[in-house]
């Protein structure tokens, strides 16, 4: 099978699982969203050639969380993981300070326990997205809400892609990702508008000139905050000399590969839901 097969087969798999489980919603969603997290953070840590002890650490902190938000205690996830990002923080002061080498520069002791920024940046990057789309599943509007941050990032990497591929032209980051075109970022805002007005025929109240305007108005920052995530994505892996997170998904490498958009709109969107009410 050819890579662009391969990649609409894994990806329309992943799409269903992804709405089967938001339609479900409770356990079932939560379980789905766990098990993204704990393998993000497989990979993230294998990306950054993590010691045992931090990436057993990092497990054990997600894995509560998660616990956490299956039982509805949002509140105390949130605090398990700042404070685990806080302790760290400061093991992570511990184990930098400034030394002497041998050549008579001032370098870094790294320490031996491997607790880098990677591990603080790592526990939020894989840690918010969950807490966000659980808590947001679990609201009166949480089934459209939640759809509607997926169906943003959906249409925004899907159109973005074939566009990209079709018209080409000026690219938009080359020394982050070469492939990547304005053309493509502008058919993604595109595809993010098209997954927003297709929500509106379903989320009541919504059908209507008002409600089209209020779903746009917040696809395009997403679509544009997933762009993003994107390209933070492919600088991370440029950094770590990586071509892909992982490999569990064919087509498409690993799991952060396949969610990269979704991470920073998760946490952004439930934000700003948490700010408007519309989520009920």
């Amino acid at each position: 099978m050819g890579e662009l097969p391969k990649r609409i087969a894994t990806g329309l798999v992943l799409v269903a699982a992804a709405i089967a489980a938001l339609w479900a919603g409770g356990t079932a969603f939560a379980a789905l969203v766990s098990l993204a997290v704990l393998l993000m953070w497989a990979e993230w840590t294998a990306m950054h050639r993590m010691a045992l002890l931090p990436r057993r650490v990092g497990l054990a902190v997600l894995g509560g969380a998660m616990v956490l938000m299956w039982i509805g205690d949002w509140f105390s996830a949130l605090w398990l993981l700042a404070g685990a990002a806080g302790v760290g923080g400061l093991f992570f002061f511990q184990l930098r300070q400034p030394v002497i080498v041998a050549s008579g520069r001032v370098g870094e002791r790294r320490g031996r326990l491997g607790l880098d920024r990677p591990f603080l940046i790592g526990l939020l990057y894989c840690g918010l997205p969950g807490i966000a789309l659980i808590w947001l599943r679990g609201q009166g509007w949480g089934l459209y809400a939640t759809l509607l941050l997926m169906l943003v990032v959906w249409g925004a990497d899907i159109a973005a892609y074939f566009t990209g591929r079709a018209l080409g032209g000026p690219k938009l980051a080359p020394a982050i990702s070469p492939n990547k075109t304005w053309s493509g970022a502008v058919g993604g805002l595109v595809g993010a508008l098209i997954g927003a007005g297709l929500l509106a025929l379903i989320w009541p109240g919504y059908g209507n000139a008002a409600g089209l305007m209020r779903l746009a108005l917040l696809a395009l920052p997403l679509a544009v905050v997933s762009i993003l995530g994107d390209l933070y994505e492919s600088w991370l892996k440029r950094r770590c000399g990586v071509k892909d997170s992982g490999s569990i998904l064919p087509g498409h490498g690993g799991v952060m590969d396949r969610l990269d958009g979704l991470v920073p709109v998760a946490v952004a969107g439930a934000g700003i839901f948490v700010v408007t009410g519309w989520a009920g």
